[in-house]
């Protein structure tokens, strides 16, 4: 396991915590700063949808592909160095975004951002799991509360920018710049690890952990039910529910805005309830959740039943992440790339398993099928030893 220096020498503790966070909240910023721009990007390089379609898939086609990677890098030089690398090469790379002229550029842009974003991802979370072992209590989710945040923020840079007629590559500049100040104050408190020990070596690819492949399991379900959210929530308020257009866009609002509250309090939870406990009941929620907007498809109905499911995915990555990153025989960098492999075939796996189901049957029926994945999530959290 990458060892970290004891936490007399890491300055206060909460001062690296809240350095923590913000590298987290950097790259929401970062990423909702270019999730805010997609239609104009689209108008100004004449795309169809199914055009963008295909060009956003080099982005997390980027970050699949160097997950080992990630891993082995964050291991062998410890993820504060990569960390501070990968943050301030990933606003460069979303400058880039704004400078693409044709589709291809566009898309050879994305899949730069997928990878270096990539890299940030397994770093900042092998910091997460290092500063929580700081702390005599759990924190992971506060931290993915802080990138939640950061998605909030961007939205809101981004409208100011669009009704400023400020360019993307401009906008894109002034995040890049913003992110850089931040690393310059915050990378001196992250906690610097000094590389694996003798016997957590692994081959960049070899045989994972069976604990490890469970986790990204349930890693995988909560990960595909945001992807449903992310993109079919406005879709079902509007063919399933029937909401008037200016009602569209609460489903989404509702999930959002639970899953970041969720987010912020569900560190709280774990401390008194367990890990486990929580994660069980999260499984519930997203059922719960998922049913009721099927059975119920009424515009209150459905916001409320798109809140329980924003609630039960709040804690499931972030917790998933925290035990992973203690795996005894596994590097974190490691163990979280293993993790974040399985888990984020959900997010590309999701979306369109949906549109497949709804396209053979009804929308209603693709999300009855993600609301087993709730089911799911709570039997295998049962049969693993290492949450408690």
């Amino acid at each position: 396991m990458e060892s970290y220096t004891p936490p007399a020498v890491v300055h206060d503790r909460n001062r690296v915590r809240l350095a923590v966070a913000l590298f987290y909240f950097c790259q929401g910023l970062a990423f909702a700063s270019w999730a805010s721009r997609i239609p104009d990007i689209k108008t100004a390089l004449n795309l169809s949808d199914g055009q963008l379609g295909s060009l956003l898939f080099a982005l997390p086609l980027g970050q699949l592909v160097t997950m080992a990677l990630s891993g082995s890098l964050v291991t062998k030089f410890g993820s504060k160095k990569v960390l501070i690398v990968a943050a301030a090469l990933y606003v460069i790379a979303l400058t880039n975004l704004g400078l693409a002229t044709k589709g291809w550029h566009l898309g050879a842009a994305l899949f730069l951002f997928g990878i270096i974003g990539n890299m940030c991802n397994i770093a900042v979370n092998t910091q997460g799991v290092a500063a929580e072992n700081l702390f005599d209590k759990p924190i992971m989710s506060s931290f993915h509360g802080a990138w939640s945040i950061a998605g909030f923020t961007g939205a809101l840079v981004g409208l100011l920018m669009i009704n400023l007629h400020v360019n993307p590559y401009l906008h894109f500049w002034i995040i890049a710049g913003l992110v850089w100040i931040s690393i310059v104050i915050n990378n001196k408190y992250l906690i610097a690890g000094v590389g694996p020990t003798s016997t957590t070596k692994r081959k960049l690819f070899s045989k994972p952990e069976g604990a490890l492949i469970q986790l990204g399991v349930i890693g995988f379900c909560s990960m595909a039910t945001e992807g449903a959210m992310f993109d079919w929530s406005g879709v079902y308020f509007k063919d399933i529910v029937k909401a008037p257009h200016a009602l569209v866009p609460l489903g989404y609002a509702s999930f959002m805005i639970m899953m970041a509250s969720g987010r912020f309090i569900g560190d709280r939870l774990i401390a008194r309830l367990g890990r486990k406990t929580v994660l069980q009941v999260s499984g519930v929620l997203i059922s719960l959740g998922m049913f009721i907007a099927v059975i119920f498809p009424y515009v209150v109905t459905a916001v409320l039943a798109f809140m329980l499911v924003g609630l039960g995915v709040a804690t499931v990555v972030p917790t998933v992440y925290s035990v992973a990153g203690r795996n005894a025989k596994v590097a974190p960098g490691i163990a979280l790339a293993m993790v974040s492999s399985v888990s984020y075939l959900g997010f590309l796996m999701g979306p369109p398993l949906i549109g497949y189901i709804a396209e053979l049957a009804s929308l209603r029926y693709s999300y009855a099928v993600i609301g087993v994945f709730g089911v799911v999530i709570s039997m295998l959290v049962a049969k693993i030893r290492a949450i408690k």
